[in-house]
């Protein structure tokens, strides 16, 4: 049975700001709902003089404990697919610098920034809950019998319900004769209704809210105030927020869209979908089917990466070696940069990184003074993905000639050193990311682009080393593709082949190795600054990162370097397009890992893989540096 938790919050009493009302006794009220009413299983309550969250964790809601809570409890996974978390703040709000911000009751306005909680913080750690379907419920607009925060409400968060007390450029009020504020007020009393009326659904409660609120403050003489929903992606209107109030219209519903979704190759939010039926009706046959063949798809489409090739050379995933992983990267809990997956069969194809190059064999087998020079345009944009700046630059390579007319272009990668790991405040980051650490890594060369079918399929048919290797693995088509459908040990045999027919030590990346190939310098999200878009990357351009506009979503791969930019080393299509692998085998952070650029091979579960880069059909958070 699917789980529900909530956290609300109430805050009366500032520090530095004007005191309010109701707030503290709207929070009471929402917990009480939620704990005696519909059962929830766990609620979190912070206001002034809350007990200790299992006798242990201060609950006053000042911006210490507030933000140590939202990052110790929601660092691990706990809850899952099918569970539901509300989060429910009452107090004052700001828009500053074009973010939302929560005020804890110790806020320094003159420093917004330091002092107050921001709602895409918020957001992004109770995404990593687990939970499926995250409602944030926003009454942080109250100013003079009112709460603070003109324009709260603006930010878009992917996968996140949000809805605020008021739409921007309004705030919210207080209503003397309710003791409580008019939004909340309103927000119970439509979640309390029965039958067929009901507010079961997103849809209908911010249907509901919309008319309900400006009435009660038209009622009791106060401007107007009508709530505003976000909902990303906006199937998330259709949810059932209260399982045991929903109707068989409501089943309905959610079944058309998720048979839409599977029809339009949108099978990470049909999974979720169908997901959601089965929560309210376990046993509904349609959407077991449903499911299982949404499941089906996934395992049977898995990606391939591009090729490094490397003298000493994500998002961050982990498979088995040898399992096929799923475009998206999600089989087993999850896929973002840091976070693993599952799998253990052998003798299925998964996603091939590009090979590597020994460094030391490299630097003594080849000569320097052969190496040719080829020029790339770079480009850096900003959080819009507006283009800031363009340089021309210039790398070296060789060309590996492998036959058949069929080269491989090798780009030579200075050494260095780099901060590998992301940090916390680093929007999408998971603890499997931490800590960062210093890492040198010696020159080495990496192939230009992701290896192409014509290159796989050259190479496949060299002697074979240790296993046979199909030439056409991949599912979409075209010699300048990626090749996909490739495991682990493809990867390995596939650099054996070109090591031993070309005398030069190919092998995979290390993780450090790749990682640094694709920083370039940089230590953006992406090597391309503060964010993407589908005119630099191929992925599913229906979601965004950070507040670029929404792009393409192609649902396959795209010809290798068709963006025409490469990052500062001269490498191209290091984000999305194709999953890459890496030598390393999985871990859970980064906790006393090699700093030389070496690979960090546990002997004890060697199945377990990384791969890294994301792919064309992943959201833009999975392709990060």
């Amino acid at each position: 049975m699917a789980k529900n938790w909530a956290i609300a919050i109430g805050i009366n009493e500032y520090n530095n700001l004007r005191s309010l009302r109701y707030a503290k006794r709207d929070a009471e009220s929402m917990r009480d709902f939620f704990l005696e009413e519909v059962g929830f299983d766990k609620v979190f309550l912070f206001t002034e003089d809350s007990p200790k969250i299992a006798g242990a964790i201060p609950s006053q809601p000042s911006f210490a404990n507030l933000r140590r809570f939202l990052r110790s409890n929601f660092e691990q996974p706990l809850l899952e697919a099918g569970d539901n978390l509300w989060f429910f703040f009452a107090g004052h709000g700001q828009r500053h610098n074009e973010r939302d911000y929560l005020m804890p009751f110790d806020v320094d306005p003159g420093d917004i920034e330091h002092t107050a909680i921001s709602v895409s913080y918020v957001s992004e750690r109770l995404r990593r809950s687990g939970a499926d379907n995250v409602i944030l419920l926003l009454d942080a607009c109250r100013n003079e019998g009112s709460r603070d925060g003109l324009g709260i409400g603006e930010e878009r968060h992917t996968g996140i319900i949000t809805i605020s007390a008021c739409s921007p450029k309004e705030v919210s009020w207080e209503i003397k004769e309710l003791a409580q504020g008019a939004f909340t007020h309103s927000l119970l009393e439509a979640l309390r209704i029965q039958g067929e009326g009901n507010c079961a659904t997103v849809e209908r409660l911010y249907q509901h809210l919309q008319y309900r609120v400006p009435e009660i403050n038209r009622y009791y003489g106060k401007l107007r105030q009508t709530p505003y929903a976000i909902a990303e992606p906006a199937t998330k209107l259709h949810l059932i927020l209260l399982p045991r109030q929903a109707t068989g219209n409501d089943i309905a519903t959610l079944i058309k869209d998720a048979l839409t979704a599977e029809v339009e190759d949108e099978l990470e939010l049909a999974e979720q979908l169908w997901i959601r039926v089965l929560a309210v009706s376990p046993a509904n046959p349609e959407a077991l089917k449903g499911y299982k063949r949404i499941i089906r798809k996934i395992y049977s489409r898995e990606t391939t990466s591009s090729p490094i090739i490397t003298n000493p050379s994500g998002s961050r995933s982990q498979t088995s070696s040898q399992k096929p992983v799923s475009p998206s990267g999600e089989l087993s809990p999850k896929s973002e940069k840091g976070e693993a997956l599952a799998d253990k069969n052998p003798d299925s194809p998964n996603d091939l990184v590009a090979p590597m190059l020994h460094p030391y064999t490299q630097i003594s087998t080849f000569p320097r003074d052969s190496l040719q020079i080829f020029q790339f345009d770079v480009i850096t944009v900003d959080r819009e993905g507006k283009e800031t700046n363009r340089t021309t630059s210039k790398a070296e390579y060789f060309p590996e000639n492998l036959g058949n007319g069929v080269t491989l272009e090798m780009v030579s990668i200075p050494g260095g050193t780099f901060m590998m790991g992301s940090p916390e405040s680093e929007e999408g980051h998971l603890n499997y990311e931490s800590p960062q650490h210093k890492v040198t890594v010696p020159p080495f060369f990496m192939g230009k682009y992701p290896v192409t079918q014509a290159q796989w399929r050259v190479v496949a048919g060299l002697p074979q080393v240790n296993r046979s290797l199909e030439p056409n693995p991949s599912h979409f088509k075209g010699d300048n593709l990626p090749v996909e459908q490739i495991s682990w040990y493809d990867s390995e045999e596939f650099c054996a082949r070109l090591s031993k027919s070309t005398g030069r030590n190919y092998r995979l990346p290390s993780e450090s190795e790749w990682e640094y190939a694709c920083r370039a310098g940089t230590t953006t999200p992406f090597h391309f600054g503060e964010t993407i878009t589908t005119d630099l990357a191929n992925y599913n351009g229906n979601y965004v990162y950070g507040k670029e506009p929404k792009g393409i979503y192609r649902k396959s791969t795209t010809e290798v370097g068709s963006s025409g930019l490469a990052n500062s080393f001269g490498l191209y299509d290091m984000h999305g397009n194709i999953w890459e692998w890496c030598a390393d085998t999985w871990r859970g952070n980064y906790t006393n890992a090699p700093n030389d650029g070496s690979p960090w091979i546990d002997k004890n579960n060697i199945n377990i893989r990384l791969l890294r880069g994301g792919s064309w059909y992943n959201y833009p958070r999975y392709c990060r540096s």
